[in-house]
C-alpha cells in the first residue's frame, strides 16, 4: 500500500463513528447528525463548524470555573512534565496531602478526612464502602442496609444504581447490592408547581425514614444516602426542613448520613457546599466534578473524624482500610484540583452564585408562559423547566429542545421531559439574559 493509499486509509478508519459506544446517548440518532465540539473557552464551546455555543449546563455538571482557565491550564502543563504519575497505595507525593489539606479546611467540622477517587460514581462506591466498615469496626455488624431515595443518582456503579432510584439506570443490570431500600421522593407538583427556591411544601417526606426504620430495625442499617438537591433526575429541591429532618431521625437511630454533593459542591449553590447552604452537616460527603472544574477526573469523599479513627486500630504496620484506586489523589488531577481551588479563591466563584441566585430565578421563571411548560425550579445557579411528555412518546419534547437549542448556540441537557441548566459560576448577567431569550425562542417553536 503506498503512503498516500495508507494515510487514506488512516484517517477513514479515524473518522469512523461507530467504533466509539457512546455513554447515555441515543448512538444511532448521534452518528446520523453528529454534533461535535472541537474548542471551549470561558463560557463557550466551539463546533466543528465553527459556531459558538453558550454553555448552559457547566459541560456536565462540572465545568465550574468555566473552560480553558489559564491556570489550570498551566497546573496541568506544568505537572506532567514534572511528575506524571506517582502510586497511591504505600506512597505519596506532596500535592496529595496539600489538596487534603486545603478541601478539609472548607468543610466545617468534623469533616476532616477526605478519600481521593477518579469519579462521583466512585466515590458513592467509596462512601458505601467506608460506611459497612465504620459499622463493623465499632461493633455493629449487622448494620448493612442501605437507604437511598427514588429518583436518586448516585452514578453507574453497582453500589451507585442500587442506592440509586432512576428507573432507566437500573432495569437492564438485574440484582444488585443486597438490603437496599428507598425514601419517597420529594417531587409534588400538585403542591410545589413553580416554587422559587427551596419548597414550602414537602418536609414531612423525610418521616418516610421513620417508617422504614421500623420495618427493618435501626440495628441493619448502616447509612442514608441522598443528594440534598436531587440533579440528574431533574434538578428536584428539598423542601423546607428535609435535609435537617433526616440527620435527626438517623441521629436518634445509629445510621450515618450521606450527602452526595458530585453535583452540588463547588458553589453551585452559592455556597462552598451544600452543607453550608442547609446548615445540615453529614457524615461523609462525597464529591467529584468541581473539584477540578472538569479538567481532570477526580473525586474525594470527606468523612467525618469519627469514622476515620474507627479504622485507625490495629498494629501500625497494617493496612487499615483495603480499598483504593491506581489513580487515587493523581498528581495531575491534584495539580488541576489546587489549581481550580486558587481559581474559585481569586474570582470569588465559590459564593458568586448567591449574588446572581435572583437575576437567574427570575429570568428562568420568566418562561412560565410558554407553551408545555408545567413546572419551573431552581436554587442558587441550578434550574429545571418540566414539560408535558408527548402522549405515547415520553423524552421526545425535551429532546426536540436539546437539539434545537444546540443548532440555536446554547448547550441545555435533558432528563426525562425535563430541562435541566447549571452554568459554569462565570456567567454574566448578559449571558444570562441570552441563555433564556434564545430557550424561550426554541420552546415556543418545539409542538
Amino acid at each position: 500500500m503506498s503512503s498516500s493509499a495508507s494515510a487514506a486509509s488512516s484517517q477513514a478508519a479515524t473518522n469512523n463513528l461507530e467504533a466509539f459506544w457512546m455513554p447515555y446517548t441515543a448512538n444511532r440518532q448521534f452518528k446520523q447528525n453528529p454534533r461535535m465540539f472541537v474548542g471551549a473557552k470561558d463560557m463557550h464551546y466551539t463546533t466543528a463548524d465553527g459556531r459558538q455555543v453558550l454553555d448552559g449546563t457547566a459541560g456536565l455538571w462540572c465545568c465550574n470555573a468555566g473552560h480553558g482557565r489559564p491556570k489550570i491550564v498551566e497546573a496541568v502543563q506544568n505537572q506532567v512534565a514534572e511528575m506524571d504519575y506517582a502510586p497511591a497505595f504505600q506512597m505519596g507525593h506532596p500535592k496529595a496531602f496539600e489538596l487534603a489539606a486545603r478541601l478539609t479546611a472548607m468543610m466545617p467540622s468534623p469533616l476532616d478526612h477526605v478519600f481521593f477517587t477518579n469519579s462521583g460514581s466512585e466515590s458513592v462506591d467509596t462512601a458505601l464502602k467506608i460506611a459497612l466498615g465504620y459499622q463493623r469496626s465499632i461493633g455493629q455488624g449487622t448494620r448493612t442496609r442501605f437507604i437511598g431515595r427514588e429518583r436518586g443518582y448516585h452514578g453507574t456503579g453497582f453500589g451507585g444504581i442500587s442506592v440509586g432510584g432512576i428507573v432507566a439506570n437500573r432495569k437492564q443490570f438485574g440484582n444488585m447490592l443486597n438490603g437496599v431500600d428507598h425514601l419517597q421522593h420529594t417531587h409534588d407538583l400538585s403542591r410545589n408547581a413553580f416554587s422559587r427556591g427551596e419548597p414550602k411544601n414537602g418536609a414531612e417526606y423525610a418521616e418516610e425514614l421513620i417508617r422504614l426504620v421500623q420495618l427493618h430495625d435501626a440495628s441493619t442499617i448502616a447509612a442514608v444516602i441522598v443528594e440534598p438537591v436531587a440533579g440528574s433526575t431533574g434538578v428536584l429541591i428539598p423542601p423546607v426542613g428535609y435535609l435537617k429532618r433526616l440527620r435527626e431521625i438517623c441521629d436518634q437511630n445509629g445510621i450515618l448520613l450521606i450527602f452526595d454533593e458530585v453535583i452540588t459542591g463547588f458553589g453551585r449553590l452559592g455556597t462552598p457546599f451544600a452543607v453550608d447552604y442547609f446548615d445540615v452537616i453529614p457524615d461523609m460527603v462525597t464529591t467529584a466534578k468541581g473539584i477540578t472544574s472538569g479538567v481532570i477526573p477526580m473525586g474525594a469523599v470527606f468523612c467525618a473524624k469519627k469514622i476515620y479513627d474507627a479504622f485507625m486500630d490495629g498494629p501500625d504496620h497494617l493496612i487499615e482500610l483495603f480499598h483504593g484506586y491506581t489513580y487515587s489523589g493523581h498528581p495531575i488531577a491534584c495539580a488541576a484540583a489546587l489549581a481550580t481551588l486558587d481559581t474559585y479563591e481569586e474570582e470569588g466563584l465559590l459564593t458568586r452564585a448567591a449574588s446572581l441566585a435572583q437575576y437567574w430565578e427570575d429570568g428562568l421563571h420568566s418562561l412560565k408562559d410558554c407553551p408545555n411548560v408545567i413546572d419551573i425550579r431552581n436554587l442558587g445557579l441550578i434550574g429545571a423547566i418540566e414539560l408535558t411528555p408527548i402522549d405515547g412518546a415520553p423524552t421526545k419534547r425535551a429532546f426536540s429542545a436539546f437539539l434545537k437549542a444546540y443548532d440555536d448556540g446554547i448547550l441545555i441537557r435533558t432528563t426525562g421531559d425535563i430541562i435541566a441548566l447549571s452554568p459554569p459560576l462565570i456567567i454574566s448577567e448578559a449571558q444570562i439574559d441570552e441563555l433564556f431569550g434564545k430557550l424561550r425562542t426554541v420552546l415556543n417553536a418545539i409542538d
